[in-house]
């Protein structure tokens, strides 16, 4: 687990803790928010806890608390999981944002510091994403963000409702991430210009 935090223009992302159970718990409770989370919605503060209490036992996962800096709130949160140092490699998941901060510079920035993380300070090859074949709105964004669709792993996942889901796997390396690092500061730019 990490204890360093990661600074950027609108967002830091700080090491998650028990303690932000209550300023996530009402965008995890969302069910728009939640939709497309392979892992069941909290109902309860105690069953945040508990979620967050999981994630912070797997010894293969960095996570953190996305804070906006204007106001100091928690807006979100954002994971690298089956982090393998010998091979350099991780997913990275367990993302969301307040519905309020949907649209706004602050996931393209929470990408941005994490990816950062990834490659530069763990010396990471490969970061993963994978997305509900369902959730069009994902597929675009990491689409734009400039990862290489790498397939479909059919029937992958059971959904919250029970039905299959398709994961669609994507990628970025390394020697991608310059390009695309400018890619996110000039979005990020644009977005809190003015």
């Amino acid at each position: 687990m990490t204890n360093e935090s990661l600074t950027g223009r609108t967002v830091r992302l700080i090491p998650l803790s028990v303690d932000h159970a209550e300023a996530l718990f009402p965008s995890a409770s969302d069910p728009d928010v939640w939709r497309w989370m392979p892992r069941p919605r909290p109902e309860s503060l105690a069953e945040m806890r508990t979620m967050i209490g999981q994630f912070l036992t797997d010894p293969a996962r960095r996570c953190f608390a996305v804070q906006r800096l204007t106001g100091q709130e928690v807006i979100g949160s954002t994971s690298l999981y089956e982090l393998d140092l010998g091979e350099g490699r991780a997913e990275v998941g367990a993302t969301w944002f307040d519905r309020s901060c949907w649209g706004g510079p602050y996931n393209a920035e929470s990408k941005l510091l994490l990816f950062g993380h990834a490659f530069g300070d763990l010396g990471l090859s490969r970061i993963a994403l994978r997305t509900d074949n369902l959730n069009v709105r994902s597929q675009r964004a990491l689409a734009r963000l400039g990862l290489v669709y790498e397939g479909t792993l059919r029937s992958h996942m059971v959904r919250q409702d029970g039905t299959r889901r398709d994961s669609l796997y994507y990628s970025l390396l390394a020697s991608e991430w310059p390009a695309v690092r400018d890619e996110l500061i000039a979005r990020v730019t644009a977005k809190t210009a003015g």
